[in-house]
């Protein structure tokens, strides 16, 4: 087991308000944990802790030797007036242009190279910025929301890139979602955070778990979606006979 992060006993209090109590992980390489919990649970605080953009009230972060961070931020507002290509957005995080092609075809999007930014759909835009997080080869890898704005279809296949990314590169994935549910399959290790860390676990541990049932309700069953065709960006699939079409 190789473990790269410990949070010990992380808290965090703002004037009266407890953010955080008592936290305590450990992410390892080669598995995806994810980090769920309702609004105002805490959890872009924590992922705020352990990136070291904020300090604890007590507590501390322990990061293996040398390892780099890659960061995929909930969202992204691009001024549409703003004449900024893909190209020039991913050049501020890594000028060598042929890493930044790179990083796109990685993520399945390299025609987007060229394409303004303030053009993309939602489901381009989550890719651009998961390109610009791999651009930094991290062995930790911190996706906040990468779904945010996406349909179902394309959530199912963000979701399969990033179990993909894991295998290929071997790096830890921490990601953050507000529900289980769809992330279920893409997931070895749940965090269920409400300023505490309420149940933890595999994901069928935790959707059993009382607590989970009593902060989320209870579904019939976990998103467990499988096809035997593609999904693209915006949702259209591929039949067997090579025709498109999509889910109604």
């Amino acid at each position: 087991m190789s473990i790269i992060v410990t949070a010990d006993n992380i808290s965090l209090r703002i004037g009266e308000h407890q953010i955080l109590l008592n936290v305590s992980f450990q992410l390892q390489l080669r598995q995806i944990t994810t980090l769920i919990g309702p609004n105002g649970a805490g959890k872009t605080s924590l992922i705020r802790i352990l990136l070291g953009l904020q300090k604890p009230s007590a507590g501390k972060v322990v990061l293996a030797n040398g390892i780099r961070t890659g960061y995929m931020p909930q969202k992204m507002a691009i001024d549409s007036t703003l004449p900024l290509s893909v190209k020039g957005f991913l050049k501020l995080a890594d000028h060598n242009a042929d890493n930044c092609y790179e990083a796109l075809n990685r993520v399945g999007v390299p025609q987007l190279l060229n394409s303004p930014m303030a053009h993309l759909s939602g489901g381009e835009t989550q890719r651009v910025l998961l390109a610009r997080a791999l651009l930094r080869k991290p062995q930790l890898l911190v996706l906040d929301e990468p779904v945010q704005g996406v349909d179902v279809n394309g959530q199912e296949a963000l979701y399969n890139l990033i179990s993909d990314i894991r295998d290929q590169t071997g790096c830890a994935i921490l990601m953050v979602s507000h529900d289980l549910h769809l992330v279920m399959a893409a997931t070895d290790n749940v965090l269920c955070l409400n300023q505490h860390l309420c149940c933890t676990g595999a994901p069928e541990e935790v959707r059993s778990d009382p607590i989970y049932r009593e902060l989320f309700g209870v579904r019939t069953a976990l998103y467990t979606h499988h096809h035997d065709h593609q999904h693209d960006l915006h949702g259209a699939v591929s039949n067997e006979h090579g025709e498109h079409c999509h889910h109604g």
